[in-house]
């Protein structure tokens, strides 16, 4: 091999990657004999055929800092819904990292894409991902040394693992964030729709910039709505401008996802929706952080849902000593919040 290419691997016997034809793959690229010595490796090391190679379309400085920041992340996190780095190639013109292979695509092939008609979701498989992506965020916010902030969280980047389990993924835009400093401005970066409005405006980056982004991510899981769309004379609305009517109206039955034909559990449905308002709020400071929206998810769906109905307008006449953390945290706000984020007005 030559001297000018740089090779690594990261051991791992459970490596599960899908490249049916190498040599095909091989033909259309710079380096061939080089890149069919990584893919020869990875197949000792692992004994599997299957795996996923992204690889740089073109190289220039932008792209090449991407790479850079995605492999410098990846090799730092190690968390069950973040995808896992297993190799990466920079020789000559071509870049190439190899990941876990993800054999259920992405969150948007399932909602928008060709696997939508199938409604492989079920209402089941979209809480654990919602909780899923949660962690992964979670993790790289308040675990991570030093924190990351994504920026660019999205549907198509949330892989499905073969039991569905989400893997947060594309790192090529995150930030790290040194101790001590909770914002910094920079320039904008990420997908229309996704975009906390502070970030959109005026580059104001932080991590409840990634929060807005997931409460966002949250309405199109529960909904399949596109987090953007186009309306008749070429007005945008946002899903955030969408659910809130239905909202007001507590009519949370009909933000689910049609294809799910009314087999959702409504009270995890109306506890996930305002789970989402309180991440899209305009304002960042009233944002919780994605610790506390890991600890909402996994505390209050399926648990004393009651409490949820009282966010939306209802009596709390049957509160008793047994809240849970989540209900004392998020539920129990002061009423002019609840009114705002439930839409309803004095």
């Amino acid at each position: 091999m030559p001297t000018r290419a740089k090779l690594h691997l990261q051991n791992h016997r459970n490596i599960c990657f899908l490249l049916a034809s190498p040599a095909v793959f091989i033909q259309n690229i710079n380096n061939g004999l080089e890149i069919l010595m990584l893919l020869l490796l990875l197949r000792r090391e692992t004994g599997d055929d299957q795996i996923a190679v992204k690889r740089l379309k073109t190289l220039n400085a932008k792209a090449e800092m991407e790479f850079a920041v995605e492999v410098e992340i990846l090799g730092r996190v190690r968390h069950r819904n973040l995808l896992g780095l297993r190799g990466f190639y920079a020789g000559g013109d071509e870049r190439l990292i190899v990941y876990d292979y993800m054999p259920n695509h992405s969150l948007i092939t399932h909602l928008h894409g060709r696997l939508a008609p199938d409604c492989l979701l079920d209402w089941h498989r979209r809480v654990s991902i919602a909780i899923g992506s949660a962690e992964g965020i979670a993790y790289l916010h308040h675990k991570a040394n030093p924190h990351i902030i994504h920026r660019d969280i999205k549907a198509s980047n949330v892989l499905l693992d073969t039991d569905f389990e989400a893997k947060v993924a594309d790192f090529g835009f995150a930030k790290l964030i040194p101790d001590g400093v909770t914002h910094m401005t920079t320039r904008v970066k990420g997908t229309l729709g996704y975009l906390a409005p502070e970030y959109a405006m005026w580059g104001k980056v932080s991590d409840s910039c990634d929060v807005y982004s997931f409460g966002v991510l949250l309405l199109e899981l529960i909904s399949a709505k596109k987090p953007l769309e186009k309306l008749p004379g070429g007005v945008k609305r946002d899903i955030v401008q969408w659910v809130t009517p239905y909202v007001q109206k507590g009519a949370f039955e009909h933000i689910a996802d049609p294809r799910l034909k009314g087999k959702f559990n409504r009270d995890q449905l109306k506890s996930m929706v305002l789970i989402a308002l309180r991440c899209t709020d305009s304002n960042p400071e009233n944002r919780p952080t994605m610790t506390d929206v890991v600890d909402w998810l996994k505390g209050g769906l399926g648990r004393r849902t009651k409490d949820v109905k009282d966010v939306a307008g209802e009596d709390d006449e049957d509160n008793d000593d047994n809240d849970t953390d989540f209900e004392e945290r998020y539920f129990k706000m002061e009423q002019s919040n609840i009114r705002r984020v439930a839409g309803f007005m004095n």
